[in-house]
């Protein structure tokens, strides 16, 4: 997890002209954005602009950052709109808990088979969840982010948060 004090420094060299700190500011939200854009956007090319779009938009933003929230809450902030902007023109969405995420190399034929199979399962079930389970879901699990930012970032209360992610626990769970 990002240092809270060292993207706020990150932010403040950047400001300031230092080109370095915001390539690390890059690097470090990377992953991040692009699992996001994935979740939103299903293939790599789309991520890929989806992802260039996000780090132009924080980097023409960067000077309105209040640090009224963490560095690391803003930006998934700004990544979320703009995939929600997109989807919107799109009319479309898919979870993130597809089966690269669920996969892993490391497991021998047998194994990998299985996470397969259970990754396009959980994938089929979450895609018939209703869309704000399913974004709140994927913030929760597939981001690591607490309740309170996913509040800030989806601009729903927290109870409500809270709500959809038990709510779509449950039905996963009945599935």
């Amino acid at each position: 997890m990002p240092s809270v004090d060292n993207d706020e420094l990150l932010v403040q060299q950047t400001i300031a002209g230092d080109l370095n700190a915001f390539a690390q500011l890059v690097r470090t939200y990377h992953r991040r954005i692009t699992g996001l854009g994935m979740g939103f956007f299903k293939n790599r090319t789309d991520t890929e602009d989806f992802v260039q779009d996000v780090f132009l938009k924080l980097w023409a933003n960067l000077r309105s950052f209040r640090g009224e929230s963490r560095f690391a809450t803003w930006c998934t902030r700004i990544a979320y709109n703009t995939a929600i902007n997109a989807v919107n023109r799109r009319r479309e969405y898919e979870s993130i808990a597809d089966e690269h995420l669920l996969l892993s190399t490391d497991r021998n034929p047998e194994e990998a088979h299985l996470r397969k199979i259970t990754g396009e399962a959980v994938n089929a079930v979450i895609r018939e969840l209703p869309r704000e389970y399913a974004l709140c879901l994927d913030l929760y699990f597939f981001h690591d982010l607490p309740y309170k930012d996913i509040s800030e970032v989806t601009k729903l209360p927290v109870n409500t948060v809270k709500s959809h992610i038990f709510r779509a626990k449950k039905l996963l769970r009945a599935k």
